[in-house]
Parts: C-alpha cells; structure tokens; sequence
C-alpha cells in the first residue's frame, strides 16, 4: 500500500517528479476564494483573457467580510456575485458560511485536488484530498489552467491508536498536541497524512478540525482516507455517489512519522501569542476572562456547539465574563442547533448568537476588552488579530470553553459533571445549497455586465525586476512575523482588500505605525526579519501591500510557504541570509546594495549585498527552476506575458 497523499499527487502530477523539495506542477480539479481574497483574484484571472474558468469547479464565498457599514462591503460582494456568474463560478451568498466549512458540506471530493485563496483550504483534507491553500494569484493562475507549483512535500504519517476519551477530551486536543511538539514551523514543506486504528473513532467533522489547524505548523496540507466515516458524511450531505473508498498509506510509506495515542491526551491551550505556544489546561487554569468565543472558522460543527449547549443547559455564563460568543459554521449547521435545541440552550445561557460567517475569529466585531484574556475555539491567537490591539487570546477546545464560560477562568473540563448532548438532527443540504448561486451557462454570460465600485481597484502593475538594487532598510522585524502584521485583520483594513493603494496605509500597523510613512519618504526599500517570515493566511495583500510602497526584496532566515510565493508572485525577492548570524548586522536606515538579480535567472545561487554604512554580506535564495524566471520577470503576471508568443 502506498501513502493516499503520494498517490494522489502523482494522479495529478503535469511536471516534475515526486520527490521532497523539487519543483512540481499539479493539475488543479477545484478552487475556491472567498471575498477578503476573492476581489483581488478574480480581477487578477481577467488578465489571462479567459471566457470561463478552467477547472471542474470553481466557488467563490463571502464570509469575512460580511460587515455592511458602508458601500465597500457590499459592492465587493456584489462584483463577486457578477464575476462569479460571467466566468463559471458558484457564488455562496453572506450568510451562508465559512468557505471550507461549506466545502466540505457541498464541494469535496475524495481523490481530487483543490486550491484555494484561504489557509484553511486545507479542511477539506478531511475528504481525502490534497487541499492547498494559496494567494489569490496562484488561484487565478490555476482558475485560467495552468498547473499549481509548488515544492513537492515530504509526507509525515501520523499514526493514530485508541480514542479520545470524550466528551472533555476532542479534536482540537490533537492538533494542539502536534502544535506543542512541532510548534508552527514543525510542518512547513509537509502534507501529514493521518492513519491507523484511531482514524475509525474520528467522526468526519473531527478530522475537518485537524485538517484546518495543519495550517497552523506551517504545513502544506492533511490528508484523511475516505472511509465509512467519509461514505456517512457524503450520503448525509446528498452526494454519496461522490464516494470513492481511499485507504491511507501504513508503515514505511511516509517520509517521516510521528504516534499519538488518543486515549492518553489532556486538555490542551494554546497561550497568547502563538497557536504554537501550546501548554495542558492545568498550566493556565485559573487564568481571568473578560470573554469566551466558540466556533468560527474551527470548531463551529453541531457537535461542537452542542456540547458546549449541553454543559450550559440550565446555568448562565459567569457573572465575571463580559461577552460569550457562539459562530455555526454554516447555514445547515445553525438549522441543525436550532432544531436540536442547543440555540436555546446556549442563547438562554447568555451566549450571543452570532451568524454563519468568520466574525470575531479576524477581528470582524466582537473584539475583546483592551489588555484583557479572551478564551476562543478559534484557530490563530496572533497578536492584534482579534481587533484589540494588546490582546491576550488562549485558544482550546470546546470542551475547554464550555467549563471556562461557566466559571469565568480558564477551567478544566473534566471537573464538569457527565452530559447528554441532544441527537444531531438529521442534515437539511438544501438550506445551504439554495443559498449557493450557480453560473450562468455559457451562452448568456458574456452579456453579464460586472459593476465596480469606487473602492474596487485593478491591481498594481508589476514592475521589471532591475539587476541592481540600492535602498534603505525600513525595518528590522524578529521572527514569527504574521500575515496579519504585514496587513491588518479587522472591520477597518479588510474593508480595503479591493483597494491596494488605501490598504498600504495599514502595513505594521501593530508593530510600527511610521512603517508606510517612511517607505514613500525613502522611496522603498528592504525588509530584514528573522525565521517563519509571513506565518499565517494566504491573504496576498501581505504582499501587495509592500510592493505598493516600493519594497522590493524581503531578506529573512526563513520564510512561510504561502507568503514566500505570495511575495515571489507579486514581483518582491524573497532572499535568505547565507549567514544567519548577518541578520544580527541589520539597522534601521541602513542602505543596501544587492547586485547581480538578473543573474537569478541563470542559476547563481549568492549573491553579494553591500552595506553602505560599513562591511558585506552575501545573500542566497531556495528558488525552484521556474521561480527562478519569475522572479527575474518580476512577478507571475509579467512572466506568463513573457510566455506568450508574439502576434503573428
């Protein structure tokens, strides 16, 4: 027997071989976007001239920016709903859910590939695929076509024996158990692949938690078998006949692997302000909340939510909590707590009842008090991400949270009494699948007239890449730097996902306010930081963001899969000190001088950097075959235009 996840990719292998580390390019089945991303994408897809997407299924979702208080939201997802129906996309209305929630529910399918402008793409790995999440560029690429590249994974095996000891004990106590071993540069250039006698005890949902946090270690993608479980969850949803059984990979076909024996897991938490920063519930026990938010874009299943409905029914949130929060992952999830009785259950406890969207989890209302803990089932605790810029977010499970909102402190859940959650009524697939537009055949899309907005704007053009570059220094970050530092969540900076030039204006926000100021006085410049530069979502506004303000190299000691092709795309050189120890060199204002670009192209792998204020380093690159050309074109627009042949 092989590994699912090896099989897999060579099924859809188009060039290049399966072997760790080099350069592959994979025939895309699915992709998807969603409406922080999606506006950038689509627009970007017009470039390739395409009538319709080239992919067996494409949908584009709102969900994170599903606030109206004003025009830019809501002219936003009116141009997707236009886009989506003129070029060949499903369309899920606001409301509606949580793009990988909903397609799981709707869209997956074992054996298939997908792609996505959404770091938890990878949920769908649940459903035995290869689900990868990606900048909205390499979506467009992939929507006009063209193959997904990427640095062919080392598969890790992750073993699994006995069961969790439910229900104090979960899912969420998995990832985290492999958070605290590997902590979030544990996975990058990794798809784990999860098997043995434990998988059996995992319902469906369960291996969708798992499968959405991978992306926390940095990792490519998870990948789960379709079995039973799988088969249940597809018939349940209407689309049995999408079943195929796909067993994993046993000893001996992975690259790497790890054992983790359910039954001998405790509760885990993950401290501010690292999903990797993970400690047993009884390190941080008796820790004050100001707040507890379940669901959101993990753990907002129906048995999720009802568990926490069970261990609530009768008693009210603690006197000492100024909020509770409760976020269904999806429409047919909110019909399924409504019927089962545990809306009540949680709305009679005091818990707000928030909509099918992800909310609060990127800063989208409901932000904690100012220095004040917030307890969330959420799947990312980076600072200033929850809208309060001096937060202090613990993440766990929901057993967790059900115990902490009846205390008002961090609680562990196996000091609660025994409950008895309500059956799960049966799915209604078509409260969501009414709600998920279809497109418009063919022959009468062309007609659709796509209305823009004032704050939809194209997207930057890419400029040449010069041999020689000399600019200042314009900051010198540590390591972990996050998508969310480089470009903010919340209400406020997400509103300007469609307008580049405006959302610049927010670039380090949380870490130095003079950042923009000082890149449009200097006229550009470098960005010097540690390892893991760019950990976190695939949102390419991390990216676009800084070229608008004139930054044309990043030089780090390392760099997060999503975000280094993010910034490789989008026409910034992401270079690697040959020294680590040079980093330690690094000034604000500095002026440096990286000759020899062009030379990329051509396979030099160093490259000398002149520090004008004193001394030289060298500069190296991880660059596969084809990035090598992309980023002498500067950037993944400006190279497929090199590509095409002149006009006759």
């Amino acid at each position: 027997m092989a590994s699912l996840a090896r099989t897999i990719l060579e099924e859809h292998l188009v060039r290049g071989e399966i072997v760790p580390g080099s350069e592959i390019g994979l025939r895309v089945d699915q992709a998807l976007a969603q409406d922080a991303t999606g506006t950038m994408a689509m627009m970007q897809f017009e470039l390739f001239g395409e009538e319709r997407v080239r992919v067996e299924t494409a949908v584009v979702y709102v969900d994170h920016n599903i606030l109206q208080i004003d025009f830019k939201n809501p002219d936003d997802h009116r141009f997707l709903q236009a886009m989506a129906a003129r070029y060949g996309a499903w369309f899920s209305r606001p409301g509606n859910g949580i793009c990988h929630y909903v397609h799981c529910e709707r869209f997956a399918v074992p054996g298939k590939t997908l792609v996505g402008a959404d770091s938890h793409t990878t949920q769908s790995g649940s459903c035995a695929m290869i689900a990868i999440g990606a900048g909205g560029l390499d979506v467009a690429v992939c929507m006009a076509g063209h193959p997904f590249e990427l640095p062919c994974p080392k598969i890790v095996g992750v073993h699994l024996e006995n069961e969790l000891r439910r229900p104090w004990i979960q899912a969420k106590d998995v990832i985290l158990e492999l958070l605290r071993r590997r902590g979030v540069r544990g996975g990058r250039g990794c798809i784990f692949e999860f098997w043995g006698p434990g998988l059996a005890t995992l319902s469906y949902t369960e291996r969708g938690t798992i499968a959405n946090m991978i992306a926390e270690l940095g990792a490519t993608g998870a990948v789960f078998p379709a079995d039973e479980q799988t088969r249940a969850w597809l018939d349940e949803q209407g689309r049995v006949d999408d079943f195929v059984e796909l067993p994993t990979g046993e000893e001996g076909d992975f690259d790497e692997e790890e054992a983790i024996d359910l039954a001998v897991l405790v509760p885990l938490v993950a401290k501010p302000s690292s999903p990797g920063n993970v400690v047993p519930v009884d390190e941080v026990a008796g820790t004050e909340l100001a707040q507890v938010c379940i669901g959101s874009s993990v753990n907002s299943s129906y048995e999720d939510l009802a568990v926490v409905g069970a261990a609530l029914r009768g008693n009210r949130i603690s006197d000492r909590l100024v909020s509770a929060t409760a976020t269904p992952g999806s429409r047919q999830i909110l019909d399924q707590i409504t019927r089962s009785g545990t809306y009540v259950d949680l709305l009679a406890a005091g818990v707000r009842m928030l909509e099918p969207a992800c909310g609060p989890c990127v800063g989208m209302g409901q932000a904690p008090p100012s220095g004040a803990a917030s307890l969330r089932t959420f799947n990312r605790n980076f600072p200033g991400r929850s809208g309060t810029a001096d937060d202090q977010v613990y993440l766990c499970s929901p057993a967790v949270a059900a115990a902490s909102m009846l205390t008002g402190v961090i609680s562990d859940p196996r000091e609660l009494a025994e409950v008895e959650l309500p059956p799960r009524p049966p799915a209604r697939p078509e409260v969501v699948q009414s709600h998920i537009l279809e497109p418009a055949p063919a022959e009468e899309a062309a007609g659709i007239d796509i209305p823009r907005g004032p704050n939809i704007k194209p997207p930057p053009e890419q400029k040449a890449l010069p041999d020689e570059i000399e600019l200042r220094v314009l900051i010198v970050a540590p390591d972990d730097i996050s998508t969310g530092d480089l470009s903010p969540d919340g209400a406020t900076v997400m509103a300007y996902r469609s307008n580049v030039p405006a959302i610049a204006e927010f670039t380090f926000q949380h870490r130095d306010k003079e950042f923009p100021r000082r890149a449009k006085e200097w006229g550009g410049g470098f960005i010097v930081a540690g390892h893991n530069y760019g950990q976190g979502s695939s949102r390419e506004h991390a990216a676009l963001a800084p070229a608008q303000l004139g930054v044309r190299a990043v030089i780090a000691k390392s760099f997060a899969r999503i975000h280094r092709r993010n910034l490789i795309a989008q026409g910034i050189v992401p270079l690697l000190f040959k020294d680590e120890a040079d980093y330690d060199r690094a000034e604000l204002g500095q002026t440096w001088r990286i000759a020899g670009l062009h030379g990329i192209a051509e396979g030099d792998d160093d490259l000398d950097c002149e520090i004008k204020e004193g001394g030289a380093i060298v500069l190296t690159h991880d660059f596969l075959p084809r990035e090598r050309e992309i980023v002498a074109a500067g950037g993944l627009i400006r190279y497929f235009r090199e590509q095409q042949p002149a006009p006759a």
